[in-house]
This record gives structure tokens, sequence and C-alpha cells, in this order.
């Protein structure tokens, strides 16, 4: 009972702190690019907006996949806030970012068709690292589950920042942020076209954002595993980390996506075997 009444609350939280981390992100880029930036609440108003106007769609399967994706986001936080296992999690998120997908394909717009098809690359690039860093968790406290990891007595960033750093490329991807922004950009100053997300509107654009708040406060709530018997210890590093997040997709350009897979295969994959042969041998 315990696990489900916190899996709802960290259902009906998350949209808030996903919208607030959102709205801190536009006004620190705008101070970044000697801009005054919008207000933080700024997320929230646009989403209200897009939940008041008129439903424009292509097809019903667009609207059916909005849904879904949205869904799969905030049942992933949920099981996440619950302690549930994390193996479970990966192919819930799993299967939103695909349906993301298949709403894109749907739509005839060649601006959507070239977005779907990016974003399928980039749900590649990250998906196996994204894996690696869960099997680092199970080699170092012994347990798939967030129950157990949380009960781990050291923090997990000694033993794993190898893969933390790996997780830091899902994370990167998973917020759009360059150099791996390739589908769609969440900044103006990157994108005009928005690629997967060009043919959805008003409210069902709405969901698109909200999946998208979801998904920021499970990759920050995965990064918040690496040091969870301090919670000052943990908000120093998820500061750090998505501070470092926004400067990278300020001071970089959108690369291509042969880049991107060589880039993340390679040098991720590289860093994950390193860092869990590291964790297998000290276990052993």
């Amino acid at each position: 009972m315990t696990a489900i009444i916190l899996g709802i609350i960290g259902i009906l939280l998350a949209p808030v702190l996903g919208g607030l981390i959102a709205g801190l992100d536009r006004k620190v880029t705008a101070r970044m690019q000697s801009r005054f930036g919008p207000p933080i609440l700024q997320p929230f108003y646009d989403v209200f907006k897009l939940f008041g106007k008129e439903p424009a769609i292509v097809n019903v399967w667009q609207v059916f996949c909005a849904y879904v994706y949205v869904a799969s986001a905030a049942i992933s936080v949920g099981l996440l806030f619950a302690g549930g296992d994390l193996l479970l999690l990966f192919f819930v998120q799993a299967v939103g970012a695909v349906f993301l997908v298949f709403g894109a394909l749907a739509a005839p717009s060649p601006y959507s068709q070239v977005g779907a098809h990016r974003e399928l690359l980039q749900i590649l690039a990250y998906e196996p690292l994204i894996i690696l860093v869960f099997v680092g968790f199970y080699l170092a406290t012994g347990s798939f589950k967030v129950a157990d990891i949380l009960a781990h007595n050291q923090p997990l960033l000694l033993q794993m920042p190898l893969l933390f750093l790996v997780l830091g490329y899902a994370l990167t991807i998973k917020l759009r942020k360059s150099p791996f922004d390739l589908s769609t950009s969440h900044h103006g100053h990157q994108e005009l076209v928005k690629g997967v997300l060009i043919e959805y509107s008003g409210p069902y654009l709405a969901l698109v954002e909200v999946a998208h708040w979801y998904e920021t406060v499970l990759v920050l709530g995965l990064c918040a595993l690496f040091w969870h018997t301090s919670i000052f210890g943990m908000a120093i590093l998820l500061a750090v980390t998505y501070f470092a997040e926004v400067l990278l997709d300020n001071v970089t350009a959108r690369m291509t996506w042969r880049w991107m897979l060589g880039y993340v295969w390679g040098i991720g994959l590289a860093m994950s075997a390193v860092n869990l042969v590291w964790i297998s041998f000290k276990g052993a």
C-alpha cells in the first residue's frame, strides 16, 4: 500500500517539478544568451493555453499515440517513486518512446516523417546505455528494484562514475539538448520546424509536453540514485548535472545522426564495459 501511495504521489508531483525545471531551463538559457527570458512559470502558461485550444488532428492514431506516450511516461515515474523494478520501468518508458514515433509516422508531412526516423535513431542510441546503467545498479546492489538500491549504504557514484557519465548521454538525448537534438529541439533557437512534433497541436501537443516533463523527472530521478544516501548530496549532484546539460546545449551545435551513433555507442559502450568489469572484479 505504501508503494502505491508513493507511486501516485510521484505521478501527481512529477508534472509540477518537470514544469518548474523547464521554466528554470528557459531562464538560465536566456541569461546565457544575454536575454532576460520568460518567467519560470511560462511552461505552465503555455501548456494551459494549448489545452484550451480547439483540437486539430491528422488521424485518430495520432491522438492514441499521444495518450499512450504520456501514460507511459507517467507510469514510469510512478514505478520509480514506488521503488519498483528498473527493468519494468525500462520497458514501460520504451513503449512510450516508440508510440511517439508511431504518431509522427501516422502523418504524411515530410518533416514529421524525417523527425520520426531521427527519433528512432535517438532511441537506438540511448536505450542500450540505459539498460547497461541498470545492469550496473544490479551488480553494485544485487537487485534491480529501486527500493533495494535506496537501501544500499554507500553512494553508487563512487562505484559507477563512468556509468553516471553514460547516463548523462541518455539525459542529453531525452532532454533534446545539443548536440543530440536531432528529431526536435526543446528551444526555438535550434529548431524552426519541430520535426517529430510538427503535426501535433492544441491539447495533444500539450500532452506531449507534459510527457516530456515526466521524462525529465524520470531521468533526473535515475541520476539521483547515484547519491541516494544524502538529500543534500543528491540535490547538489542534480543541480550540477542539469546545469552542465544547459551549458552543453548553449555551447554546442547539433551534430549528424552518424556522429551521434558513433560517439554515443563508441564512447558510451566502452565506458559502460569498463565500469561493469570494475564493479564485477571489486565485488569478487
